[in-house]
């Protein structure tokens, strides 16, 4: 059974407005023994948060009263939960909806109609992640400049790219499309006011990111 700390079922927050995918997810991931939250949107997933602190979100795009990329955001502006790993799913499949949402604090983006299969690897796969991370709280931090904030995701991928490890390879790594992988280095230059990937690869030794 999938486990978070002392054994317990992970928990996964999934947040969509449509019923009838909302039970087809949370049935399927039940079955793989993860424990699923419920909300109808946003401002519903803020409320459960209150209450609640998930190991991983899955989250739509387009839903009512609060869109997924307003309700991210928001998860992103709290201290406490914004090391939560966020999981876009959504029927926008735009290069440009793809770059906004990983921009806007997503570390995965599936476009619907998905497999399943792949839903539960990219689960399993931010999971892992998440218990890495956690296992590493007690060791020193990095140490970025005031003002930057990297996702999961993005620490990950700057950890590959200090290795050397070309975009083509960590997208296997991660299991993922190079374009994904080109669209968080992207997004990390500009963050950081860098001009290319060797200046980043330096910038993540300095900063003990490796």
């Amino acid at each position: 059974m999938p486990a978070a700390d002392n054994c317990q079922p992970a928990t996964i927050l999934l947040v969509d407005d449509d019923p009838n995918l909302v039970l087809l997810v949370k049935d399927y991931l039940e079955m793989q023994g993860y424990r699923v939250l419920t909300a109808a949107h946003g401002r519903e997933g803020l409320a459960v948060l209150q209450q609640h602190t998930p190991d991983l979100i899955i989250c739509d795009v387009m839903m009512p009263q609060m869109d997924g990329y307003s309700f991210v955001s928001a998860v992103r502006g709290h201290e406490h939960l914004n090391w939560l790993p966020v999981l876009f799913l959504s029927a926008k499949g735009q290069t440009y909806d793809r770059v906004k949402g990983l921009q806007t604090g997503g570390d995965v983006y599936l476009v619907k109609p998905f497999e399943p299969d792949e839903l539960l690897a990219q689960v399993q796969a931010l999971l892992k992640q998440t218990a890495r991370l956690r296992e590493q709280q007690s060791s020193p931090p990095p140490t970025p400049p005031p003002g930057v904030e990297l996702t999961p995701t993005e620490t990950r991928i700057l950890q590959y790219v200090a290795r050397g490890l070309a975009n083509r390879d960590i997208a296997a790594e991660l299991h993922v499309s190079q374009r994904t992988v080109e669209s968080h280095v992207s997004n990390m230059l500009g963050k950081t006011g860098l001009h290319n990937r060797t200046e980043l690869a330096r910038w993540a030794i300095d900063h003990r990111y490796v």
